[in-house]
């Protein structure tokens, strides 16, 4: 009797099923056979980044991170849930478009801080936003990270700012570096929310304790910007802000 070949699921497997697709509608959607598919996903044969090109746009995924799956910034739990990555352009094999393996990723809109937030791209089905990527990252080195923001490179995130709401704080053109791991506002803090608009924009997130229904206290730092409250359960955090780059 002939052996069953031994199957290992691929990246292309993992990233359709954290968009919640069936086999039948990405076939369908990608003009891929279902055979085709199965022996991709099963790793019957070697996966190379042509073979992924026909689900990158379908699936909301760069060819380079279905292929580097759980490796590569925007996959697996690890990264920033509400911001999956939208390509805008196809790069080559040789010369990928978008941030490279071990780069932190910046997104290709800008973090509003009262007024100036852009609203994302694209919202997906389940709910959950995609938004563009610069096409390159940043590099920080792996002690900074580990020592001084506590975390590790694949839950980082940049944000370009706008708006004055955040001065003297922050002022239009910082960027700040996003832990995306941490979406609880504890400690007080800066954090980045995704506002009414769908865009991102950066705030002082104070909980209300005293409330019988946990609430939020959003700060402008600014203050000819008036806070307003929330109840915690409708407020989509991206992360907290861990600290800030500025140009003198």
């Amino acid at each position: 009797m002939a052996r069953k070949p031994k199957t290992t699921k691929t990246g292309l497997f993992y990233a359709r099923e954290a968009r919640h697709m069936s086999r039948s509608e990405l076939v369908k959607r990608s003009g891929v056979s279902k055979q085709q598919l199965s022996r991709l996903e099963n790793g019957l044969i070697r996966v190379r980044l042509d073979h992924l090109k026909p689900f990158a746009n379908v699936l909301g995924y760069s060819p380079e991170q279905i292929l580097l799956w759980g490796r590569y910034p925007g996959t697996t739990g690890a990264h920033i849930e509400s911001s999956d990555v939208l390509r805008e352009e196809q790069g080559t094999p040789e010369e990928p478009f978008g941030p490279a393996f071990g780069q932190v990723p910046e997104l290709d809109i800008r973090a509003g801080m009262g007024g100036g937030g852009v609203a994302a791209r694209e919202v997906r089905k389940d709910g959950k936003h995609a938004d563009p990527l610069k096409a390159e990252g940043w590099f920080f080195p792996q002690s900074f990270v580990r020592e001084q923001l506590h975390t590790n490179t694949t839950r980082l995130l940049v944000l370009d700012t706008t708006g004055d709401s955040m001065v003297p704080t922050l002022t239009a053109g910082d960027r700040v570096i996003v832990d995306t791991g941490h979406k609880t506002p504890s400690p007080d803090g800066l954090y980045a929310i995704r506002d009414s608009f769908d865009g991102i924009v950066v705030k002082r997130l104070q909980v209300m304790r005293s409330s019988s229904k946990p609430r939020v206290k959003i700060i402008s730092d600014n203050p000819n910007h008036a806070p307003e409250e929330v109840p915690l359960n409708e407020l989509e955090i991206v992360g907290k802000v861990l600290c800030g780059l500025k140009l003198f």
